[in-house]
């Protein structure tokens, strides 16, 4: 591990690894950094979404519902 680190973080990373779902510190990290990105992600297309509908560009969900059941042969609830 890098000296650099504090050691509440080495000491978090050794328990991870210690779980034995990680071989290495190595694929802790990567883990860390890729839910990192996945959550900046899911922001940016939450910030589109909302960007969207501010501006009038959604459907009704009943619109897409009834697409999508007619498209993938659902019936509809009784």
């Amino acid at each position: 591990m890098p000296e650099s680190f504090a050691s509440d973080i080495v000491q978090r990373i050794d328990a991870q690894v210690a779980t034995g779902q990680f071989a290495s510190h190595d694929e802790v990290i990567r883990a860390a950094l890729s839910a990192l990105e996945q959550q900046q992600e899911d922001w940016e297309a939450i910030e589109t979404g909302i960007t969207d509908m501010e501006a009038g560009r959604y459907r009704p969900f009943s619109q897409v519902d009834a697409e999508l059941r007619s498209k993938h042969n659902i019936p509809r609830d009784k």
